[in-house]
């Protein structure tokens, strides 16, 4: 459903807030459910446009896919296709992986290269590099990727880099396989070692969860599960961002403290006051003006590269100059020229973004142009005054369930428009 938001802002949040599932788990969740006949139900999933675009492409696939608000029933009986829809492929980046759990059930997978936001290259060689360790051919079928291996056979395998998606679509081809994988430089990511949980619950034999270093028993097969995704840091840090760019007090219920520890460092440093422990998750509160400071956007445990827009919404009313570094993405960037028609005083030099605060944000109409971004719009609208309008928020509705509902009930003045 798209719109456009209006955001009349200058007001603090205060109070607190449950988030979503996480949505790049939940995705991840999906597609291993394709590595089993049995059915797997996934509580806990976000309501949010990518759930129901994956959900067609494993209907595509031949599974059965029934969707009922925060549970997704999943079953792959019988899958009639080992090639994704390319229709459906190019609007996710995530569809890439159903090749995992293709490959390791079927023997082959096709797929065309991925959509998704633009924020930079994101090269699918480590995924390539794992299917061929694991003796996969893999290769160029017209405009598509292809693999093909029968049978897998498990394989020591070091990545150049610890991507995420690279680490669970390997991951799933693994589990089939025959012998022993070690995947050596995995990506440690609380939704890989997510992913890792329930496909050990569904009868895959891991170790090594959330460590750079993942051993693998390949099984004959696996079975059903019911299992409930991790909550969302990147909507719980959204939240909890607004709040320090509002000068505010926010609480985040369900976040889980020992996945953000880069986020609550960061705030502290702020100069918000953080407290978090068993049934309060996580809650910041601004207790003195916000500080400048330095932020690096670099892989899992250090700051999150998709919340680096939404930090530097929330520095530009913090006092003196604040630089963040991105070193995942190479266009991470462009919320920029939509933070400026606010008002703020922001410019890039190289991989690093300066931002000179304290510096009153003013309304205006912007447009969303990825999630993250519009994440970003959505903080410094709220830190404005005056009325915001943020359009082509459809990218908004790709990774924030319940969006306006929840700002309101930390006492934001927002309306969703047609």
């Amino acid at each position: 459903m798209d719109g456009r938001y209006v955001i009349h802002g200058g007001r603090p949040l205060r109070g607190e807030v449950a988030v979503s599932g996480s949505k790049n788990a939940a995705l991840y969740a999906l597609a291993a459910a394709l590595l089993t006949a049995d059915p797997v139900t996934l509580r806990n999933v976000p309501e949010i446009a990518d759930i129901g675009e994956m959900a067609e492409i494993l209907r595509a696939l031949g599974a059965e896919v029934v969707i009922d608000g925060e549970r997704v029933d999943v079953q792959a009986a019988e899958l009639t296709s080992s090639q994704a829809p390319d229709d459906l492929v190019t609007k996710l980046r995530a569809s890439f992986l159903v090749m995992g759990p293709l490959l390791g059930r079927t023997g082959e997978a096709e797929c065309a290269a991925p959509g998704g936001d633009v924020i930079g290259s994101r090269p699918l060689d480590v995924h390539f590099a794992g299917f061929r360790a694991l003796g996969a051919e893999v290769g160029r079928r017209g405009a598509n990727w292809h693999a093909a291996a029968r049978p897998l056979r498990g394989a020591r395998i070091f990545f150049d880099y610890p991507s995420v998606l690279g680490t669970v679509n390997v991951l799933f081809a693994a589990v089939l396989a025959e012998g022993h994988t070690t995947i050596v430089n995995a990506a440690p990511e609380p939704e890989v070692a997510m992913a890792a949980a329930l496909l050990a619950q569904m009868g895959a034999r891991i170790s090594g969860h959330g460590t750079p270093m993942l051993e693998v028993e390949g099984v004959a097969r696996l079975h059903g599960a019911d299992f409930e995704v991790i909550a969302d840091r990147l909507e719980a840090g959204t939240y909890l961002l607004a709040g320090a760019a509002t000068r505010g007090d926010v609480g985040v219920t369900n976040a889980v403290p020992g996945h953000m520890d880069s986020v609550i460092s960061k705030l502290r440093e702020l100069g918000m006051r953080v407290e978090t422990g068993d049934g309060l998750g996580i809650r910041a509160a601004c207790v003195e003006a916000p500080r400048a400071l330095q932020v690096q956007a670099v892989p899992y445990p250090g700051f999150p590269t998709d919340l680096h827009p939404q930090m530097a919404a929330a520095l530009t009313q913090a006092s003196g100059v604040s630089l963040v570094h991105e070193r995942v993405y190479d266009n991470r960037t462009l919320y920029i020229s939509e933070l400026r028609k606010l008002g703020a005083r922001i410019i890039t030099g190289g991989e690093s973004v300066i931002i000179e605060g304290s510096t009153p944000l003013f309304g205006a109409h912007v447009r969303a142009l990825d999630i993250r971004a519009g994440a970003s719009l959505v903080v410094a609208g709220l830190a404005a005054e005056g009325q915001t309008t943020i359009h082509d928020i459809d990218h908004l509705d790709r990774g924030y369930a319940h969006l306006e509902a929840r700002l309101a009930s930390l006492g934001a003045e927002v309306e969703r428009l047609p």
